[in-house]
This record gives C-alpha cells, structure tokens and sequence, in this order.
C-alpha cells in the first residue's frame, strides 16, 4: 500500500515539474526602454497572431523603465531574458562582459527627439522659444540614467542653452515620466520622444518641433538576447522581419 502510495505521489511530483518547466520555458520577461514601450506592445501583440502557436502556454511580460536602470539590474541578477534598450552602449557591454548571448546584439530602431508642448503655438517650429525662456520649466529625462535624456543634453549643449537652462530643468527617471511631466501640465513643455507624439494611439495636440538630428548623436537602440530560449529567439527573429518593422516605422522611428 505504501508503495504504490509513494509512485502516486512520486508520478504527480514528476507531471508538476514538467508542467513547471514547461511553463518556465514558454515564458519571457522583457526589460524595455520606456520610449519604446507602446511600440514593443504592438509588435508583441502581431508576433501573437503570426508566430503564436497554441498548443504551448506562452507568455511574454514587457517590464518597461529608463534602460540606464534595467542595465543596472541586469547586472545585479534580474531574471530577464531579453533587452531593448534606447542605446547601444549598454547592450554593448553586457556583450563585453558576457551577459548577453553571443552574436545577439542588433539594431532595431533609430530614435529621434521632439520639443513638444501641450499648448497651441507655444513651440514654434525652430525652437525659438528655447532662446526666448517664455516658459516656467523644462522636462527631460535625466541624462544621468535615460539615452533621451543624454540626447537632450547633447542637443541644449549644441544650443549653447544647457547651463543657461539649469533651474527650469525638470528631470524625469525616463522619457515617459518627462512626457507625463508635460501632459499633466507640470511642465509647460520638454523634450519627448518623437515616437511618443507619432503613437497611433495618441492624438497628438498642441505644438511640437522634431529637433534636427544635427544637434545630437545618433539614438541607435539595440537588444540583446540574456537567456537561450526558442520563444526568445523566435521574437528577437520576428522583430527583424517586415511585419515588425513596419510597426517600429509607423511609430515614428527611422529603421536601421
């Protein structure tokens, strides 16, 4: 009796396990820059719908935050599988220092920066009311910890504005807390993520100038693959293929 007890209970051990294991497997957690957020929900939802097959219980979590703070617990040991960044510098490095699978890193989109304001007229189209300073404050990401953010660095730099514009500066831990700073009226306006304004999502209003390119370094965002998986590089595949990109595009992102 106590032995066919113990292989009953032995049997379910060995089925919650594989059940566990499999669940396990079929389960990605992706670390992804704020800007980039609403883009990655869409391209999940198409990757459903082409690659999803539904006889596996897959799942995909998107945890979204500034890149400079996945990067930081990533390298503390968060359990994630993949990371889209808002640079290169950071998946670089988890490249350098063999966090991320070999041969993973890639290119997936070219971010670019707006100086929006919710008020009509308020910004014209040369960003003339930065010289101006008819504004109580700025919001931008804080370049400490956010790519956009050293862009906007870069580009009030290249202005000749950055140490002028220091106590209107209202800095956000990312692009989307900036761009909530702004919509939310703390901020007369600030500098934002092009695609922010571009979401299909959105209906954009008030006023924007789409900075020139000129004025800052390239935003090239790469991903890197941080656990093997087949559900991981299946996605990482898909989100180089046409269908995604063509979703990245229509989101305001020049493609690589």
């Amino acid at each position: 009796m106590w032995n066919t007890k113990l292989k009953i209970f032995a049997l379910l051990f060995v089925c919650q396990f594989f059940i566990t294991t499999q669940s396990v497997a079929n389960e990605i957690r992706i670390a992804v820059a704020s800007n980039f957020y609403p883009t990655m929900k869409e391209v999940v939802k198409q990757f459903e719908i082409e690659a999803f097959d539904s006889s596996k219980a897959s799942k995909i979590v998107l945890i979204p935050g500034s890149s400079g703070k996945h990067y930081a617990q990533i390298i503390n040991g968060a359990p994630f599988d993949l990371f889209f960044s808002a640079d290169k510098i950071r998946p670089v490095l988890l490249e350098q220092q063999r966090i991320s699978k070999n041969e993973s890193r890639f290119t997936y989109a070219l971010g670019k920066l707006a100086l929006w304001s919710p008020i009509k007229g308020l910004v014209d189209s040369e960003g003339q009311i930065l010289y101006d300073k008819g504004f109580r404050f700025l919001a931008i990401a804080n370049p400490k910890i956010a790519p956009y953010g050293i862009a906007t660095k870069e580009t009030l730099v290249s202005m000749k504005l950055w140490l002028d514009m220091n106590e209107k500066l209202v800095r956000g831990e990312n692009i989307a807390q900036a761009f909530q700073f702004i919509s939310s009226g703390n901020a007369e306006l600030g500098f934002v993520s092009f695609s922010q304004l571009m979401n299909p999502n959105f209906s954009v209003r008030g006023s924007f100038w789409e900075v020139p390119q000129s004025l800052y370094n390239p935003i090239e965002q790469q991903a890197v693959l941080l656990t093997d998986s087949s559900l991981g590089r299946d996605f990482m595949s898909f989100v180089q293929t046409d269908k995604a990109l063509n979703i990245i595009s229509k989101f305001g992102y020049d493609l690589p």
